[in-house]
């Protein structure tokens, strides 16, 4: 396991030596060992194997597109010291090729003799008969070779432009080309357009479902594309690309366009990987290797697709209800009364929604009603991930329809989901929507929706606050919770926030929310504080805390000191957490545990208890330098004593009870499954959390009838 050395704030209660810190890039690449685990667990279903190993290839490609660059810069300018050097390159590089040759081994040795076990199989050429080999080759020419420019290379046909993560074939030749040259090179662009894996047809399949890979339909006919030519050697490739955008936001004029123009050049970034067949010769990979400029480390051979992630389409083809999950459908939001007016309920107290064990249609109902009732006079709602095709931004379009006041602060540099926010910030602008972009050098990732009604000679505002995204598709893979409110400081807090947005004005007292980067982590580093302090009195001291990662320094050591005053601390951190648990002397109090479920756990939940006073915050922000200081992020408290108590229940209480999903990070900086230690019946969180919202919804319905 890596370290790095972080040098601890100064603390007159606590002398504390240097804390070496777990290194953020492996802690990244363990997780995701983690969710490799899932698809070798013999009891989950088979095609949710196969998703949650195509799930961790998804992640790499990320990985890589975000994180790899620097460390690949050290290593070619020889960099020996700092965070990114030479040797940090190739341990990172060591770790990643470790966990693609285990992928690799698991597809070859597990899942695919299972699924043929099933009657599917993916053909290759060899194990197709001649009349499947008839039928493979009428669709090469029908579908895929009119969309085929094979490209010989010369001086005047360069290597052309390769585009992340496509997949490509590269050819060398023997012979002679047309014009009596020997260039020996081609490239072949393998369309996007197509589908990765097509079905083949039932007739003679003996009753099993089979599928050719389009790279295997292509390979077998690659030798008709170069006619009066020797094919001696190919092998696919697949080159991933630095393509975290980067714009200067004190020299644009107009952000919106400058980053279309950067999604342009997204995709031609630094070359960071090359991946090829584990059969490409020598001469092939090391031509590639010098064309893009990367060294042998960042070459990986796999014994497979070159794109695991494609894959995912097998999935939906086959679609077999005994090879999935067994179907879990959301009840209704237990707090809420069917029919009747959010704004009614509302005015009675707070709701809590535990999605997705409780649906996100809730949260569409409350913008529906409000959308659609005369008496609501503006609504006002922040866009960070939403998604390309979503009813809510339907909603919104309908309100300025309506006549009603609607301003949206776009989030244009949500990664990954700029082009889709540019296309919607474009189209409420174009029907008159108030679009703002929020604070240049800030992504503004809180999630707020705000609403005013006139109600008699007043106006009363609404509220929906959410530790995830506006996105009603995750909303129903991803834990978090959504949090209605009409308390009317707290969503003139939220009123505050909006105007700060939109017009840069100073931001006023708030009465509760915490809003990075102005106070919340400050306010996160004295609640720690205050606990230590209380601790080292001998009052009976918990932090409990809930995150996707743990990540920033300054909360680490703060987390440390109030350790060793004697504070209690669980942390459920599902990603990378860079602080060392259970180091004897340093962070005995101090227990990390990772849940990896079927759903992704994505609420971050912040517990803090002094002798009998206990205060809960939910917050949109993971405890990361980037969400304190360089996002617009919220945290607030939870006051209604039972909402807040079912939150401890079901969020912190099930998790850290849970002996089946559950991961223990262990002093060394490794984790062990939990699960293989426990004895006696094992408990997850998220079973026993749909057991419970499924019986409330069939006790619901059972009322209803």
């Amino acid at each position: 396991m890596s370290f790095l050395t972080a040098e601890p704030l100064p603390s007159s209660a606590v002398a504390m030596p240097a804390i070496q810190l777990l290194d953020r890039d492996h802690s990244i690449l363990a997780f995701n060992e983690r969710v490799l685990d899932w698809a070798k667990r013999p009891d989950v279903p088979l095609l949710e194997r196969l998703r949650f190993l195509c799930i961790v290839s998804s992640n790499l490609d990320e990985f890589f597109e975000v994180r790899a660059a620097p460390h690949l810069t050290a290593a070619q300018n020889n960099e020996q010291k700092g965070l990114y050097t030479a040797q940090s390159y190739t341990a990172l590089a060591a770790a990643a090729h470790g966990m693609v040759a285990r992928q690799y081994s698991l597809y070859n040795d597990e899942l695919m003799p299972e699924f043929e076990k099933q009657g599917i199989k993916i053909l290759s050429h060899g194990e197709r008969n001649p009349a499947q080999r008839r039928w493979v080759k009428d669709y090469f020419e029908r579908e895929v070779r009119p969309l085929l420019i094979p490209v010989g290379l010369d001086p005047s046909h360069p290597f052309p432009q390769v585009a992340n993560k496509s997949l490509n074939f590269i050819v060398r030749l023997g012979g002679r080309d047309a014009f009596g040259r020997e260039n020996d090179i081609a490239i072949v662009k393998v369309p996007r357009v197509l589908p990765r894996l097509i079905h083949m047809p039932d007739k003679g399949s003996n009753k099993k479902s089979l599928f050719v890979s389009l790279s295997s339909v292509i390979r077998a006919h690659l030798a008709e594309l170069f006619a009066g030519r020797e094919v001696s050697q190919f092998s696919q490739f697949r080159v991933t690309r630095h393509s975290d955008l980067a714009v200067d936001e004190d020299d644009v004029q107009n952000l919106r366009t400058a980053l279309r123009q950067g999604l342009e050049q997204r995709h031609y970034g630094q070359a960071v990987r090359l991946e090829v067949s584990a059969a490409c010769s020598d001469y092939l990979s090391g031509f590639l290797l010098k064309q893009f400029n990367l060294p042998t480390p960042s070459l990986y051979r796999v014994h497979g697709p070159v794109n695991l992630v494609r894959l995912t389409q097998l999935v939906d083809l086959v679609n077999d209800p005994r090879l999935l999950f067994p179907a879990y459908a959301a009840c209704y939001p237990t707090q809420l009364v069917p029919g009747q007016s959010f704004f009614e309920q509302l005015q009675q107290g707070d709701v809590a929604i535990h999605q997705p064990f409780e649906s996100f249609d809730g949260v569409l109902a409350f913008l529906r009603e409000a959308v659609h009732d005369p008496q609501v006079l503006a609504i006002k709602q922040t866009i960070y991930r939403t998604g390309a095709d979503s009813e809510l931004m339907g909603l919104l379009r309908e309100a300025v329809r309506r006549g009603k006041e609607v301003t949206v602060v776009v989030e244009l540099k949500a990664r990954f989901d700029e082009e889709a926010n540019i296309n919607w910030a474009e189209m409420l602008e174009s029907i008159g929507a108030q679009v703002v972009y929020g604070v240049m050098g800030l992504k503004t990732h809180a999630k707020m929706l705000l609403v005013t009604r006139r109600e008699g000679r007043h106006l009363k505002r609404y509220a929906h606050l959410s530790t995830g995204n506006y996105n009603p598709r995750t909303a129903r893979l991803y834990t978090d919770l959504s949090y209605l409110t009409s308390d009317p400081l707290l969503t003139a807090d939220i009123d505050s926030v909006f105007v700060h947005l939109a017009s840069h004005s100073r931001l006023p007292r708030l009465h509760y929310l915490l809003l990075a980067p102005f106070q919340l982590h400050r306010k996160l580093i004295e609640k720690i504080d205050q606990l230590g302090e209380a601790a080292a009195l001998g009052k009976d001291t918990r932090l409990v805390a809930k995150m996707n990662a743990l990540t920033d320094e300054a909360l680490i050591l703060a987390l440390i000191r109030a350790g060793q005053r004697g504070v209690k601390i669980d942390l459920i951190v599902r990603g990378a957490c860079m602080l060392p648990a259970q180091v004897p002397g340093v962070t005995d109090n101090i227990r990390v545990r990772s849940i990896i479920g079927r759903f992704l756990e994505h609420s971050r939940v912040f517990y803090f208890r002094c002798a009998d006073e206990e205060t809960l915050y939910l917050s949109s922000a993971d405890w990361m330098n980037r969400n304190m200081l360089r996002r617009v992020e919220l945290a607030w408290p939870v006051t209604d004593p039972v909402i807040r108590q079912r939150i401890i229940d079901e969020c912190l209480v099930a998790y850290l009870h849970d002996s089946c999903d559950a991961w223990d990070l262990q002093a060394d900086g490794t984790y062990t499954r939990v699960d293989l230690q426990a004895k006696g019946p094992r408990h997850g969180a998220q079973a026993a959390l749909m057991a419970r919202y499924s019986a409330r919804q069939n006790g619901r319905e059972t009322r209803g009838k």
